[in-house]
């Protein structure tokens, strides 16, 4: 196999992970001046300002699906490349609430398209053996955005005086822009020119592009199996997908009620809640991003040696320990530095388990010729349930409003419970799709005789 290219190919698209990270967490930093700004209720502030861009992402990962079946992975990617370069410039150069909302909700379209069409590009391209690593490096992007965009608030915090924000949101129009530019240098996806257009020429170069010459012939025939369902026109949601279709469901449900996008979107606010001073708390938040960043890194090293199952337990238990001691320390006034401990430990369990297999899962359990659809299904799941946590968390989350008043401890149990169920279910109901070929793994979780 020609790892090099392929390598390229996958980072090249896994770098819509960056822009995702980067346009999900920057909000962190503007999210108390702009409610200073247009003094706004916990309610419209979670409802427009927080949770817009996820509603975005939502229909952005409900159909982004579509294009990619129609115009291929490729085009969708230049695509998303653009959405985020509109919502950069857009957010920052708002003039009320309403306008900034809109263009967070175009941003959020690219992030949930991203989604979609960028795990399942890479693992369209990959073999079995690096597949995960590879998928993979979408999380390893998102949380190297997520990195950088807390970095980036803090470098700017104070730069334009009240308008601060205003830079933090801009910024990302620069990366937007390099990204559409770089993924138009990637080659279509073999298995869409396959499958969706028919087009075995051009399918058979770009695998022997990836493969040698008799194994690139082998690895289009293999694919060519799956061509009279695609023709078909079969649907997502029939008895015989009932078992993927869970499994999609199950990882993304679990992935929002483990709290990380609560804990990532409103770090400054939680950190400031323990007694730390805003600028101390932009600060602290580095050090999250920063731990996210490196058991990431451990994450990707460890999902095609230990397997997906194995991390997720693991994540799972790290998940459960964290969570409940995160809850202790508001409930019982512990030091901020004793908090900002668990809250790394607790990213660093979310890092190694279900943030480094939840994309790649979910671009492996689907056939090849409902995969578009499937991956929309489970990253949809994923998205709306991110967009209600944070549509609702200022209502829990505000001190002078807020169901809990001054102490959010509850919070934190309520996640830590929802792990307990996660760790039950990865250990009985989760199957390993470490090193098994897409088209064996749809042998496996498909029961062709519902």
């Amino acid at each position: 196999m020609s790892k090099n290219k392929v390598g390229v190919w996958a980072i090249t698209v896994a770098l819509a992970g960056f822009l995702f990270g980067f346009d999900t967490v920057v909000i962190s930093g503007a999210n108390q001046p702009i409610k200073e700004l247009w003094n706004t209720s916990p309610l419209f502030h979670g409802t427009f300002i927080m949770s817009m861009a996820l509603w975005g992402t939502v229909l952005g990962a409900l159909f982004g699906g579509i294009p990619c079946d129609k115009f291929g992975r490729k085009k969708t990617l230049f695509w998303i490349g653009i959405l985020y370069l509109l919502s950069a410039l857009g957010s920052a150069f708002a003039t009320d609430p309403y306008i900034f909302s809109l263009f967070r909700f175009i941003g959020g379209v690219g992030v949930g398209a991203s989604s979609v069409a960028a795990p399942i590009y890479i693992s369209e391209i990959s073999s079995k053996e690096n597949r995960g690593k590879l998928v993979a490096l979408y999380q390893f992007n998102i949380v190297l955005g997520i990195f950088i965009a807390f970095i980036s608030n803090y470098l700017l915090k104070g730069v334009g005086g009240d308008s601060d924000w205003r830079w933090m949101l801009g910024v990302e129009a620069i990366p937007a822009f390099l990204y559409a530019i770089m993924v138009l240098q990637v080659p279509n996806s073999p298995r869409w020119l396959a499958l969706k257009k028919q087009d075995d020429d051009t399918a058979l170069n770009v695998l022997q592009r990836i493969f040698s010459k008799d194994k690139a012939i082998e690895k289009l025939k293999e694919i060519k199996e799956d061509l009279a369902d695609a023709l078909k026109g079969e649907k997502l949601f029939q008895k015989k997908y009932n078992r993927v279709l869970l499994l999609g469901f199950l990882i993304a449900f679990f992935n929002q009620l483990s709290g990380i996008n609560f804990v990532l979107y409103y770090a400054p606010e939680i950190l400031e809640r323990s007694g730390l001073a805003a600028k101390e708390s932009l600060f602290s938040s580095i050090s999250i991003g920063l731990v996210n960043l490196i058991f990431t890194f451990v994450g990707v090293w460890l999902i095609d040696r230990l397997g997906r199952r194995q991390l997720m337990i693991i994540g799972s238990i790290g998940y459960i320990i964290t969570l409940t001691m995160v809850g202790m320390c508001f409930l019982y006034d512990l030091s901020p530095t004793l908090l900002i401990t668990f809250i790394c430990l607790f990213v660093a369990s979310h890092a190694i388990g279900q943030g480094a297999v939840i994309w790649v899962f979910i671009s492996e359990i689907f056939p090849n010729n409902v995969r578009a659809s499937g991956q929309s299904w489970g990253t949809g799941t994923h998205w709306v349930f991110a967009a209600i946590i944070t549509l609702i968390t200022p209502l829990f989350l505000d001190k002078d409003k807020g169901v809990f008043g001054e102490n959010p401890w509850p919070i934190f149990i309520f996640f830590a419970v929802m792990m307990v169920l996660q760790l039950l279910w990865t250990i009985f109901k989760m199957p390993e799709t470490k090193g098994v070929s897409l088209e064996d793994l749809e042998k496996q979780l498909v029961s062709e005789d519902e």
